[in-house]
């Protein structure tokens, strides 16, 4: 059985953390396009809101209008932060998982190797 080279060794390890980086800088993109859309949604919300207030010819009115928004308010920004955190954990499996099967593989290395001196060689 020959040793590997440095460059045997080397280059997969290059190869796994090349591949978390293009996949962190994808999925950090479209985290960072996600919260643009979140704010730029936030922003004419907020002046509908406000337009809509001013449009109330009531006590009664504004008070009903400012709890439906306030109940709107708070659904937009559970369903927001929900897609959010779906994106930020996409973010971290696609940084992580090349260099995780990196690692199972260089653990499994050895062991197949090893099971394989063993098998040509007759010895336990």
């Amino acid at each position: 059985m020959t040793n590997p080279s440095v460059e045997d060794i080397i280059k997969p390890n290059i190869d796994a953390i090349t591949k978390s980086t293009d996949a962190s800088n994808t999925a950090i993109q479209e985290l960072i396009k996600a919260y643009q859309e979140l704010a730029a949604r936030n922003a004419k919300n907020v002046m509908a809101a406000i337009q809509a207030l001013a449009a109330v010819k009531s006590p009664a009115e504004f008070i009903e209008l400012q709890q439906k928004l306030i109940k709107d308010g708070v659904d937009a920004a559970v369903r927001d932060s929900q897609h959010i955190a779906q994106l930020t954990n996409a973010v971290f499996t696609a940084a992580s998982e090349p260099v995780k099967k990196r690692i199972e593989a260089a653990q499994t290395e050895p062991v197949k190797k090893q099971a394989e001196v063993v098998r040509k060689t007759g010895r336990s």
